[in-house]
């Protein structure tokens, strides 16, 4: 959970990558359904902890259905685009037998379903109607490759070294079972059947050639809840996010994205990203119990409207150096929003695009809910490692949270209009 924030939501039809929507409009499923209220619905002001990506335009509920993200372009969809209100995070291994031929076709059926399903449209056959009476719904699908997969295919010299693995942490509780995987597939969209609709037609189309290894679901606030534009909240209930890395900065690409030369990643991971995922276990019961001064200490945020301790708005810049009378920093030296700032990490920057999950209540009668951590940089080592070994050493949030599943991808650029994503990799 660190202090930064996100980009934000704009139309994928007006991004840098956009391309002009067919004749007639988006598609067959783009606007029906979405006609039946009218007007703004208004809910309480929300922010995020931590993780948040760019704060979403308050939408009118409306026209959710009509927003779509192209599946073409430099990048591939789902990293700058803003926090979906609904994800699915995937992970397959490939089966016995299959190699390099075998995860070719099967990319290139993912790249298939996924360009037309964000598109609004249906499968090709045999559509589960799902979605039938929804549009596009802002539904992206990303698609990584994991340390194992090159192995699997014979493609080890093409393996990035940036996909060494993980370090172990301090917070770490890990499930093997649930972590790691050959191929990892992120869905979102602004609609639940409309992202289960992408989840089924992905785990069909993995055939005999993969098959799942762990699946997380995850939510976060549905654009146009609030009253305005806001940072999100995860479920701690914290404004966070504010310093997330926007795509104006001019130093976004390069913390975001491996240039396409002049770094030592292999040539086809041009355009890409390294995604770190992270299940993180938030130990609600105990976090309740703290008074709300408690909680704003262990972030260094005022929890109502997420500004710093030390004064200000949201985004006022946190005065590290400031003292109260007696003394003490205003903003705790253990403070998770001082700690994870980049200036105090050499400049060490992610972008955070999560969903928070509960998975109902444990045995022990505690709610198993929290945070599906992704994040995304242009050097895992320099971004996710750098700040985590940073919060190992003394983190004040750590005590009421606990990583229990880790994965790390290779993610690599988007595919060119007839490519698939990939094909550079598994043809090369």
């Amino acid at each position: 959970m660190a202090d930064q924030s996100p980009p934000t939501r704009t139309p994928a039809s007006t991004g840098p990558d956009a391309q002009t929507p067919p004749p007639g409009g988006i598609s067959r499923r783009a606007l029906l359904g979405t006609a039946g209220a009218t007007g703004l619905v208004l809910g309480a002001a929300g922010g995020a902890v931590g993780y948040a990506a760019a704060p979403s335009a308050a939408t009118p509920l409306t026209s959710i259905g009509a927003n779509m993200a192209m599946f073409h372009g430099k990048h591939q969809p789902g990293i700058t685009e803003g926090l979906q209100a609904r994800g699915h995070l995937v992970a397959f291994d490939l089966v016995a037998g299959a190699g390099r031929k075998e995860a070719a076709a099967l990319l290139r059926r993912w790249s298939a379903t996924a360009e037309r399903f964000m598109a609004g449209e249906a499968a090709t056959s045999d559509d589960t109607d799902v979605a039938r009476d929804a549009g596009p719904s802002s539904l992206t699908i990303t698609f990584g490759f994991g340390h194992s997969f090159f192995a699997r295919t014979g493609l080890e010299k093409q393996r990035p070294v940036s996909l060494d693995p993980l370090p172990d942490f301090s917070s770490d509780q890990l499930d093997r079972a649930r972590s790691d995987g050959d191929l990892w597939v992120q869905i979102g969209a602004d609609d639940a059947l409309v992202a289960f609709h992408a989840l089924r037609a992905i785990q069909k189309d993995a055939g005999s050639a993969a098959k799942v290894r762990w699946q997380m679901n995850g939510f976060n606030r549905t654009p146009g809840a609030t009253a305005h534009p806001m940072t999100a909240r995860n479920l701690m209930g914290q404004i966070d996010g504010t310093r997330n890395p926007k795509p104006t900065d001019a130093d976004f690409d390069k913390r975001i994205f491996v240039p396409a030369s002049g770094s030592n990643d292999p040539a086809w991971m041009a355009n890409g990203s390294y995604a770190v995922v992270r299940r993180i276990r938030m130990l609600l019961d105990d976090w309740e119990k703290l008074s709300l001064t408690a909680q704003e200490n262990v972030i260094g945020r005022r929890k109502p409207d997420g500004a710093p301790l030390s004064g200000g708005s949201e985004t006022t810049p946190m005065d590290l150096e400031k003292t109260d009378a007696k003394g003490e920093y205003v903003v705790p030296v253990n403070a998770h929003s001082r700690i994870t700032r980049p200036d105090q990490n050499g400049g060490a920057a992610i972008l955070r695009r999560p969903f928070s999950y509960h998975d109902g209540i444990d045995a022990d009668g505690v709610p198993d809910a929290g945070l599906l951590f992704v994040c995304w940089q242009a050097d895992p080592l320099r971004g996710f490692v750098t700040i985590q070994r940073k919060l190992d050493r003394g983190d004040a949030l750590s005590r009421y949270i606990r990583h229990e599943s880790s994965g790390l991808f290779a993610v690599p650029g988007g595919a060119a209009k007839g490519e698939y994503v990939g094909q550079a990799l598994l043809e090369g």
